[in-house]
């Protein structure tokens, strides 16, 4: 999927094609905004002022690197799962039979179709943290962009949200439903505070 040019994913998600998503889109959206923590990293790094937190730039560099490689594969993972769920609900349901089988293709479907925002959610929080320790070590001249990035991932992480709940919302399993939503809501719990309070914390330093 991003192995198209930024025009085409843009193109295509403007489009009336079922994908890329909000999934896809949410995904993409946190790898822009670790990337923009990257930035800052890679900008501290060689830095005489940052010598002391250079070996801790380095370690954070490593991790959003993987969260980075972890969210460019959901944006395509995001689509190939939303594929069969949007298969699944154009099955005929004229005779209870086919009513029966397509309840069971489609209630197959969510699963992975909701899994997979969840684990954007996942790595979006993983961003989140990991900005937090740009905004304490990061250069000073581009906290701005710690700024942007959090945001992002907070946008991405509420997004992959939506993306969980508006498939656990027709799902049959109700044990399965309820983990998916619980783990949902202590990623949203934990995310969006941190991320509002970095967000206030860089715009505190842009301000005084």
């Amino acid at each position: 999927m991003l192995e198209k040019s930024s025009n085409d994913f843009i193109q295509e998600l403007s489009s009336k094609s079922p994908v890329p998503g909000g999934g896809g889109a949410s995904a993409y959206a946190g790898a822009l905004g670790m990337a923009l923590g990257s930035m800052v990293g890679n900008l501290t790094v060689g830095k005489k002022k940052y010598k002391e937190v250079e070996d801790d730039i380095i370690e954070l560099l490593k991790k959003s690197e993987v969260v980075i490689n972890n969210l460019k594969s959901l944006v395509a993972k995001d689509a190939e799962v939303f594929y069969p769920l949007s298969q699944a609900y154009g099955l005929p349901s004229t005779t209870e039979e086919e009513k029966l089988a397509k309840e069971a293709v489609l209630q197959e479907a969510l699963v992975e179709a909701s899994m997979v925002p969840l684990e954007i959610a996942k790595n979006c929080l993983e961003a989140i943290h990991l900005h937090e320790e740009y905004a304490k070590k990061g250069t000073r001249i581009a906290i701005s962009d710690v700024g942007v990035g959090v945001i992002f991932c907070k946008a991405a992480l509420q997004g992959a949200k939506l993306n969980v709940l508006i498939n656990t919302k027709i799902m049959k399993d109700q044990e399965l439903k309820r983990k998916i939503e619980s783990e949902l809501q202590e990623i949203e719990k934990v995310g969006l505070m941190k991320a509002d309070k970095i967000y206030q914390q860089v715009e505190g330093m842009l301000l005084s």
